[in-house]
């Protein structure tokens, strides 16, 4: 515990460790809140996409913090329900079971551009007799203008900007701009802004009937990391490719490390034969294409990430690291303190692991830490050539459906930058933080 402390004040010295650090911890806060926030089940579920998941959701938007950047401030997406409270709704009783339940959707509109569209999602209780709807829509100032009337089912959506009566109404506009300027038959103005309100009566006919209804505004951005083609929030993904990435990186690297370093312990001791057949794998291993045979792994066999993670370990472990650890191994074999350990009888294993590889941790440490941004990128490039878990959200898979629908080519360059920048920001800590480290162990770096 000591040396622990000691070592962690060393490292405290160097601006990169402490950058580093600070990076890795954020990122593992950011993996702990996912796991919490979204179970892996429920993330599955959500990024599979579905009919109604993400149906209430704007298609292609940006993140709502472009508009800090933009000289025209473009509209938010926007949710009001009755059902959790972020819009009034009252009912007023009435004679033979007839009652009338008025639901109020008030949002303030102070943006330079028109929404995209608008909608309503009702949801109706009843037995025999459907509910009557009849929509208003109130501007900041003027007349009340009537938007719709119709029979509601158990489930029913209203799209704004499909009702063709309420576009002959508007003089001919769309209902999402014919609704915001101040007079219709004038023609196309800037967006009036001000407080508008969405006005639903709904008349039940049963004395347990109710209606709940959830108005969308569709803004052209939405949320902290914006949507994607299928109209999923990509904060899901971001958020879930955080602890895949870190899992995959650090598994990999510390199952590699440790294999490599034991084989080549136990080669060295044992010399002979079972050093024979270490080198002719290592040799055969060198040669292979090691991205090829993941690909076919993936293709021919499973995409599933515990087990490209086993076939990337298995083909990680026999490389040129194996050669290094030999050499080391070789002359701490020929050292003093190993012929102590022979001499008072210690058991070929308990000198293996206790007393040669204990030798190469100063150098297995930044090794190891150095490894794993290595291993996260690759993960990364496997989802983005199609051949990652195909049931988990991660950075790669975003990149991917991201290249595969021209992100980049119709300017959603959100798309791509948002997991691209943690993947940098991911390497970039780790990288730091081994190289601190490989100047603490090293004492030849410390003047670096």
């Amino acid at each position: 515990m000591k040396a622990l402390h000691n070592t962690f004040k060393e490292l405290l010295r160097y601006p990169s460790a402490i950058f580093g650090l600070s990076i890795i911890v954020l990122l593992l806060a950011i993996s702990i809140y996912a796991v919490v926030s979204i179970p892996y089940k429920e993330a599955v579920r959500l990024w599979r996409g579905g009919e109604g998941i993400w149906e209430q959701y704007p298609r292609n938007a940006p993140p709502a913090w472009t508009n800090l950047f933009k000289s025209q401030k473009v509209p938010e997406t926007m949710f009001l329900s009755s059902a959790d409270g972020s819009a009034e709704k009252v009912v007023y009783p009435g004679e033979n079971d007839v009652n009338t339940i008025v639901m109020t959707y008030t949002f303030d509109y102070q943006f330079d551009t028109f929404p995209d569209d608008m909608s309503l999602f009702f949801k109706a209780k009843y037995n025999d007799k459907q509910p009557f709807l009849s929509i208003s829509w109130l501007p900041p100032a003027g007349e009340a203008i009537r938007v719709a009337d119709f029979g509601s089912g158990n489930t029913k959506t209203y799209p704004f900007s499909q009702d063709t009566k309420l576009e002959r109404r508007l003089a001919g506009l769309s209902p999402e701009q014919g609704l915001f300027v101040a007079d219709p038959k004038a023609g196309l103005t800037s967006p009036v802004r001000g407080t508008y309100k969405v006005r639903v009566s709904a008349t039940t006919f049963e004395p347990d009937s109710d209606v709940d209804a959830e108005f969308v505004l569709y803004g052209k951005v939405y949320g902290i990391a914006g949507t994607d083609h299928l109209r999923r929030d990509l904060k899901v993904a971001l958020l879930w490719g955080t602890p895949v990435a870190l899992a995959f990186g650090l598994v990999a690297a510390l199952g590699t490390t440790l294999l490599t370093m034991a084989i080549a312990a136990i080669a060295t001791w044992f010399g002979g034969w079972v050093d024979a057949i270490v080198q002719r794998i290592t040799a055969v291993n060198m040669v292979l294409p090691f991205l090829p045979i993941l690909m076919m792994i993936g293709l021919f066999y499973s995409k599933s990430i515990v087990v490209i993670l086993g076939a990337v370990i298995l083909l990680s472990i026999f490389t040129g690291s194996i050669l290094t650890y030999r050499s080391i191994f070789l002359q701490v074999k020929e050292t003093p303190y190993i012929e102590a350990a022979r001499a008072y009888g210690a058991g070929s294993w308990r000198i293996i692991f206790s007393y040669l590889t204990p030798r190469i941790v100063p150098m297995l440490i930044p090794n190891l830490v150095a490894a794993i941004p290595g291993f996260v990128f690759l993960e990364a490039a496997l989802a983005f050539l199609g051949l990652g878990d195909p049931t988990l959200p991660t950075w790669g898979k975003i990149i991917n459906d991201a290249n595969a629908n021209g992100a980049l080519y119709q300017g959603f360059y959100y798309w791509v930058l948002e997991p691209a920048a943690l993947l940098v920001l991911t390497g970039l800590a780790f990288a730091m933080l081994g190289f601190s480290l490989d100047r603490i162990f090293n004492p030849r770096l410390r003047g670096l």
